[in-house]
């Protein structure tokens, strides 16, 4: 049995090293596609629609990003159809972030699937961890706000504009705070 890379590791929510080879070529090559992303005008729709095609793992029709734009990867950023993303959003995608059809993100949302150990011993191995996070479809995040590892969203669900999302929400709610809560039905 040969061992797993350090990409297959951080897919699989298991302890790997960023500084891997493989890994630092990957986040290269997103850098070099947001920098151009984030470069073009606001009449350039087909430049910016074939650099985020190359970029992301899957996007739907009509899905708009307003730059600037970051992320680590890209290539596992799944975004569903109608979606929109204000300016100065960020998605460290060591892991799948998956978002739903219609979901809408203000300015300077981010969303994170990477983490690290809490054990101060434990970080000085410079390991590193990182788990999905879901979004559902027709979800509203406010400007600000974070959403952190692990967490799944349900449909038709709006977080609060600085909310810190730490667990998981249901569908059909509002939600705010940090730690974010459950505050309404709908």
């Amino acid at each position: 049995m040969t061992d797993r890379t350090e990409k297959q590791k951080m897919l699989a929510d298991e302890r790997y090293l960023a500084s891997d080879p493989e890994l630092v070529a990957l986040r290269q090559r997103a850098r070099r596609l947001t920098r151009l992303y984030n470069q073009t005008r606001e009449d350039e729709l087909e430049a910016r629609a074939a650099l985020l095609s190359e970029l992301l793992g899957g996007a739907g029709s009509d899905v708009w990003i307003e730059p600037p734009f970051y992320c680590d990867y890209g290539r596992y950023i799944f975004i569903g159809s109608g979606s929109f993303f204000n300016f100065g959003c960020v998605l460290l995608d060591c892991n799948t972030i998956h978002i739903g059809a219609n979901t809408q993100f203000g300015p300077a949302v981010q969303v994170y699937t990477a983490y690290h150990p809490v054990d101060p011993a434990e970080r000085l191995t410079d390991l590193e961890l990182a788990a999905p996070v879901k979004i559902g479809n027709n979800v509203w995040v406010g400007g600000g706000a974070i959403i952190c590892q692990g967490v799944t969203i349900g449909d038709n669900t709006t977080i609060g504009a600085g909310s810190v999302v730490t667990k998981n929400i249901p569908a059909n709610v509002v939600a705010v705070g940090n730690p974010c809560r459950v505050i309404r039905n709908l």
